[in-house]
């Protein structure tokens, strides 16, 4: 390139980003964490656990009927191990605004115990207000092993930043979304 073309290509460049119009990328957002109790079959055996679910992750638009996006998952199952998982989540806008709805997550995971499988997975989610959340969860591992767990907990971005319910007991001064200008 020449150096005539330098100072042209960077002003336009500049007056590009000048005049572009804001962008409006909102996007929904989990971060999970709540006990519960697991229930393995193992090899034959089975066994229950106390767990430790913590989940995060980012999906589409929350304004949307359904949100698509994905979670990464730690499921702690004391005295026994813990399991990672990454899922593909399907969520009702209600779920994702902090109010009643419901999360389909289906993935893969690794257990780093019990022979180190992988294997796969699936819950549902049912939100209430708040960030309450109670999760059915159940995995199948390449060596045969199942595992169920119910899980109850919070979904603290579904309190704060989303939640758009119980605003007269607690105001949410900055709501992701900004809500629609009337």
């Amino acid at each position: 390139m020449s150096s005539l073309h330098r100072p042209s290509t960077f002003a336009l460049t500049l007056a590009a980003l000048c005049v572009c119009s804001s962008a409006r990328a909102d996007v929904s957002s989990w971060l999970f964490t709540g006990g519960g109790i697991s229930l393995l079959d193992l090899s034959g055996n089975r066994t229950a656990a106390g767990t430790l679910h913590i989940d995060a992750g980012l999906g589409s638009s929350p304004r949307a009927p359904i949100a698509v996006g994905g979670i990464a998952r730690v499921a702690a199952r004391f005295g026994q191990g813990t399991d990672l998982g990454v899922y593909l989540r399907l969520a009702t806008r209600g779920y994702n605004m902090g109010d009643w709805g419901a999360a389909v997550d289906l993935g893969g995971l690794h257990r780093f115990w019990d022979g180190d499988p992988q294997g796969f997975g699936g819950t549902l989610s049912l939100g209430a207000p708040w960030g309450v959340t109670l999760s059915v969860d159940a995995s199948h591992e390449t060596n045969g092993d199942n595992t169920f767990a119910t899980v109850l907990g919070i979904d603290f971005a579904r309190l704060t930043d989303y939640r758009r319910t119980g605003l007269s007991w607690l105001a949410n001064p900055f709501p992701a979304p900004q809500p629609e200008a009337r």
